[in-house]
């Protein structure tokens, strides 16, 4: 396969100009992938998880609980695959060490453990969102 340095620039640029930190395309088999380097997502933060945060804040009871934070950068998933039962809900009933959801990075899939027993309160993110290091992921009771 040619590398087509052309589309890797113009996908580059379309980062910088939309203000995303990561993009992929397809054509066929081919799938390319770009995303900006770590410092560049702290550059970015400002404009991009500001406004989650104030739309988490707005709810008092988020903050109390249990958070399961993310440990890496990548995607997160909530289901084993697609169309699978999910790894948890909310309300359920969980043990420390138990499976919350995925967090996919460099084509490697990271199981994401409870870090206590507890109660899913609120499940903070979609499935196939990209999430930061330290992100929180799951709120428990």
């Amino acid at each position: 396969m040619k590398i087509d340095k052309k589309l890797i620039k113009e996908l580059v640029d379309n980062l910088k100009e939309f203000g995303l930190t990561e993009l992929e395309y397809q054509e066929g088999q081919t799938k390319i992938k770009v995303s900006k380097a770590s410092k560049s997502i702290e550059q970015s933060k400002t404009n991009t998880v500001v406004p989650q945060n104030k739309a988490v804040l707005k709810s008092a009871d988020d903050s109390d609980g249990v958070r399961v934070k993310s440990p890496i950068i990548g995607t997160a998933y909530l289901a084993p695959e697609p169309g699978a039962k999910k790894f948890v809900e909310i309300g359920d009933k969980i043990k420390k060490g138990q499976t919350v959801m995925i967090v996919e990075a460099m084509k490697t899939m990271n199981h994401v453990p409870s870090t206590s027993d507890g109660e899913v309160k609120k499940i903070l993110v979609e499935d196939g969102q990209p999430v930061e290091f330290g992100q929180t992921l799951v709120l428990l009771k």
